[in-house]
């Protein structure tokens, strides 16, 4: 197994952690904030598909599927979607209100569609690229990819945690 293959297989693990929560995903359980914490399952899995998207078109040139695929609209979260969510206030966290799981995940979908398509252009090579010199040690095109899955990975095993707790009277 060559390094593309492997980004190809970790690349299926977001998808497939997302779609075992899709029992659980009603509009409770989507905007609880358990312990009030800021960010709900749905910015979580909002976060996800985010994060993807906007590295990914970073790293493309292409356009994010936020937009593209009329994601902002059919969220309708305003200013605060096109965001990704890094550094969010605990006001602006709280404004990512969604009520449709399917929604959430289709657009996790899309944004993994998308990154799939991305691998399919690139060569083991390019893995070793770097492009973003300002980290020490900088950070190459292979680097970023990992990070980028495992950030949604993480992000979706705390959305898992977050539906397997009470939520409260």
């Amino acid at each position: 197994m060559d390094a593309l293959d492997i980004l190809r297989d970790l690349t299926s693990r977001p998808r497939h952690a997302a779609a075992q929560l899709r029992v659980q995903l009603n509009p409770v359980s989507l905007n609880a904030r358990p312990g009030g914490h800021d960010n709900s399952v749905a910015w979580l899995l909002w976060h996800s598909g985010r994060e993807i998207d906007a590295q990914l078109a970073g790293l493309s040139g292409d356009e994010q599927v936020w937009t593209s695929q009329r994601f902002a609209e059919r969220f309708d979260l305003g200013a605060v979607g096109d965001t990704v969510g890094y550094g969010h206030s605990p006001e602006e966290a709280r404004r990512v209100l969604v009520s449709d799981g399917d929604l959430l995940l289709a657009y996790l979908d899309a944004t993994l569609d998308a990154f799939e398509l991305y691998l399919e252009g690139v060569t083991a090579s390019d893995l070793d690229d770097v492009i973003d010199a300002q980290w020490d040690p900088p950070v190459t095109r292979g680097v970023r990819l990992v990070s980028i899955l495992d950030d949604a990975i993480q992000h979706l095993a705390q959305a898992a945690y977050v539906l397997g707790m009470p939520l409260g009277d």
